[in-house]
């Protein structure tokens, strides 16, 4: 399997620190992460032996190992001979075996070089001009005021980590600045900078939900960590729950999520509240702060695949589930304050469009995109976008009426939805296999990564295309400013969880 990007995001400038840190571990601190690895693999391995024991799968106890008859080693034998010999033939041509007989022409080379100066050092040869390579590794290191980092969940045959990427548009450069090992197939990733410590000031930190039930908080500014800062939730729940499921006896109130935690959304506004959607078919809203879960919202039935709060009203949120519905709710009373809306298929992604700030679009395994008034229950247009799920749903963060979807049918496509009459603007086939996400540059509206089943990374500056630039590029650009709404701070006091 070659390397699959599963999942993007990015950090705006000027919140990433300019020298990152870099970790050094004393040996205590080494062979105690080596000792909870191992007990972690011990157990990971004594729960499979139990599996396999339930389903009576049988156990490869035959020690002999033989493969071949004797016959057929000796027919093998005798073809490797004759081989041998035919390579012989052909290699002595080449006279090999003369190869390190000195040859009188070449004697002299010596003679030949003996007026090239070398010199001791670089500093001392004046056609050198890079007197330190040094330099050029450190000015990597750093990251500038006008670098975007980008978040990468990385997938390959016997490893899973974080990229993260520098990018920056006015040089024309992007590089892996550093990379995190993860402890399982990535599914999601949400930047935030709430820190739990009061003592600590703004983060730069990145949420990763994957296959298991925990959510992993990792630093950006720290280089070769092996830790994330803190964990919500719980690795043994997901054993705790095929334990149950075997009929032992009940198993424990489990803190967090029960099986893979497939996308999470954290809130601007009331920053110590990150809400998560799991394929045990939960919302949950973490407190930060506490790092345990505030409310469990059970309207869902089945996998909750995206979520996203809103950017103006702290107590918003809606989520989609592969149930085909989406559910609006306001999290200062979800049990019995929500919204419902149905759709033609399984729910892939949700966005709230920042320029209107009561609708939101909606994407289906079936390749349609849906814009909706959370008022009313009827669609303001519905859209045939791809011929497979659409699998990446994004509008640009400054341009008004860009949207850019990507889908599983390769495909990625830029749409003008000014005035809720979508058209077709440009599309391409990204030659990526299967498109999983799409995500567009908060600093630099035309600019977008995608992540798909080959080729990595994929960075697209659409305003490249003709077209593109036509349409949008005479439309006013506008920063959204989430701080900016009059109704922010009495719905964020109402919604404060502690």
């Amino acid at each position: 399997m070659s390397s699959q990007i599963t999942c993007v995001g990015w950090v705006k400038r000027g919140v990433s620190k300019e020298t990152p840190d870099k970790v050094e571990l004393s040996q205590e601190e080494l062979q105690r992460i080596i000792t909870e690895a191992r007990e972690d693999l011990g157990e990971v391995a004594g729960e499979d032996e139990e599996e396999e024991e339930d389903e009576g799968i049988p156990r490869d106890d035959d020690p002999s190992g033989e493969t071949a008859d004797d016959d057929d080693d000796d027919d093998d034998l005798g073809l490797k001979n004759d081989n041998d010999e035919e390579e012989d033939d052909e290699l002595a041509e080449y006279g090999l075996d003369k190869y390190d007989e000195e040859d009188t022409a070449t004697a002299n080379l010596g003679d030949s070089l003996a007026g090239l100066t070398v010199f001791s050092s670089n500093d001392e040869d004046p056609y050198v001009t890079i007197k330190d390579t040094d330099q050029y590794e450190r000015e990597d290191f750093q990251i500038k005021p006008t670098d975007n980092l980008i978040l990468a969940g990385k997938a390959e045959k016997d490893c899973c980590n974080l990229e993260i990427y520098i990018y920056n548009s006015e040089e024309e450069s992007m590089y892996v600045h550093h990379d995190i090992l993860l402890p399982a197939y990535p599914l999601c990733v949400e930047w935030l900078d709430f820190d739990p410590n009061p003592q600590e000031g703004p983060a730069n930190y990145v949420a990763v939900g994957n296959m298991t039930p925990q959510i992993d908080v990792w630093d950006l500014d720290v280089v070769d960590c092996l830790e994330p800062v803190f964990s919500l939730g719980s690795k043994k729940a997901s054993r705790k729950k095929k334990k149950s499921k075997k009929g032992a006896a009940a198993a424990e109130p489990v803190e967090g999520h029960t099986d893979a935690v497939l996308d999470l959304s954290w809130n601007k506004l009331v920053r110590n509240v990150l809400a998560s959607g799991s394929a045990d078919d939960t919302v949950i809203l973490w407190d930060l702060s506490q790092g345990k879960p505030a409310t469990t919202l059970r309207k869902h039935t089945d996998k909750v695949q995206t979520l996203r709060f809103h950017p103006f009203e702290a107590q918003t949120l809606i989520s989609g589930s592969y149930d085909k519905t989406a559910i609006l709710y306001d999290c200062r009373n979800p049990d019995s304050s929500f919204r419902t809306w149905r759709f033609s298929g399984q729910v892939e992604r949700l966005v709230w469009n920042h320029f209107s700030p009561f609708n939101f679009l909606a994407s289906t395994e079936d390749g349609f995109v849906y814009c909706l008034d959370a008022r009313t229950d009827k669609p303001l247009f519905t859209l045939k976008a791809h011929d497979e799920e659409v699998s990446g749903l994004d509008l640009s963060s400054q341009i008004k009426g860009c949207l850019v979807t990507s889908s599983a049918d390769k495909h990625v496509k830029i749409w003008d939805i000014l005035s809720n009459k979508p058209s077709l603007v440009h599309s391409r086939d990204m030659k990526m296999g299967v498109l999983f996400c799409a995500s567009c540059c908060p600093d630099l509206p035309f600019v977008y990564a995608f992540g798909g089943q080959k080729e990595g990374l994929r960075i697209w500056d659409i305003s490249d295309v003709a077209a593109v630039s036509e349409v949008f590029g005479s439309r006013e650009r506008m920063t959204v400013n989430p701080g900016s709404q009059a109704s922010t701070s009495a719905a964020a006091a109402d919604m404060e969880v502690s």
